[in-house]
């Protein structure tokens, strides 16, 4: 994965500095406006919604010109005749008949495009794609691959890649609240309401590192609800998926055993999944692979041991509302541990 704009660099304080003083450097800000804007479409989807928008804006403001020129012809005349009107003008009902026909026609030409653009965006054929069934938490997102290619099955989280040229289908689902996901690059907004299906139908077409958002309300950290995705050539997604795909592998015996022994002893394990160990919690995220994810909370922090030592010391002090308990362990505890999940990839 390609490295991550300067924004993941910075706290808040730092961030809210910068964009005043206007201090980023010009690629940062050239890579901010790309991976997460509508105005970019990396899909057939999001091209679509594109040309609704431009649609939209272009007759909005032809009509807005036209109501500027009748305001300004009106003030002219009325300047000019400076005395009041006992009757109106001959002409002015024509022109009114002519203002609501346009103004209809408009209406009914946003309308047919709206729904022109509505049926392109279920028309993504669905044999052979690639199947995720993505679940929203307070705050995150859960993401379980189904491959009917080579069957593969794997679940990660916070994360997607997506083979270049292929269509993904992304089955909807919340655990608790209603979310939204927001794609702006690949796609439009979608609800994700519990006990509702919803199906989002995608293609990347442009390999790059885009960046998702929950749109919807959902609590205290919705602005910090983030969803990365990697697009990716089709083989550089069939390697990701392979080693996803397999169970938690090290070559460092005496890491994995300390390491697992005080992750398993300080209640982990009730909360996550490592696969191929007997740690089976369905509270959070699946770690099996998380060393080869490039952020932590949802897109907050940059996956480093530094701040994923401040994660697991206290991550209600970095993301306020999370149910994850502190863990204050020893400081040599704390580096096996940390150890250890840095073999997790």
């Amino acid at each position: 994965m390609p490295p991550l704009p300067t924004t993941f660099r910075f706290n808040r304080p730092l961030r809210l500095a910068a964009l005043l003083a206007g201090l980023w450097a010009p690629d940062a800000r050239a890579q901010r406006e790309v991976w997460q804007n509508v105005l970019h479409p990396a899909g057939v989807q999001a091209e679509t919604i594109a040309r609704l928008w431009h649609f939209t804006l272009l007759l909005c403001t032809a009509v807005f010109v036209l109501i500027l020129l009748a305001c300004g012809l009106a003030l002219w005349r009325a300047h000019q005749r400076r005395a009041a009107l006992s009757t109106l003008p001959p002409r002015l009902p024509w022109l009114i008949g002519w203002a609501l026909g346009l103004s209809a026609i408009g209406l009914i030409a946003l309308f047919g495009a709206d729904v022109v653009a509505s049926r392109a965006l279920d028309q993504l054929p669905g044999a052979q794609a690639l199947h995720i069934r993505l679940t929203a938490r307070q705050w995150w997102w859960e993401a379980r691959y189904s491959d009917p290619l080579d069957g593969r099955q794997f679940v990660t989280a916070n994360e997607l890649h997506l083979p270049v040229g292929r269509a993904v289908l992304i089955d909807l689902d919340s655990e608790d609240v209603i979310h939204s996901l927001w794609l702006p690059n690949l796609h439009g907004k979608l609800d994700l309401i519990p006990g509702k299906h919803a199906q989002l139908r995608l293609r990347a077409d442009q390999a790059g590192l885009y960046r998702g958002q929950c749109a919807e309300f959902c609590g205290l950290e919705h602005a910090r609800m983030a969803l990365l995705v990697q697009a990716e050539a089709p083989e550089d997604y069939a390697r990701w998926a392979a080693q996803q795909a397999r169970a938690a592998q090290s070559s460092h015996a005496s890491i994995d055993a300390r390491g697992l022994a005080i992750f398993n002893a300080n209640g982990c394990a009730q909360c996550h999944t490592i696969r191929g160990t007997s740690a089976a919690g369905r509270g959070g995220p699946d770690l099996t692979h998380l060393a080869s994810r490039s952020t932590l909370a949802a897109g907050i922090f940059p996956n480093e041991r530094g701040f994923l030592a401040g994660w697991i010391n206290d991550a209600r002090s970095l993301k306020t509302g999370v149910i994850m308990p502190p863990a204050h362990l020893p400081p040599q505890d704390m580096a096996a541990l940390l150890d250890y999940l840095e073999t997790l990839k």
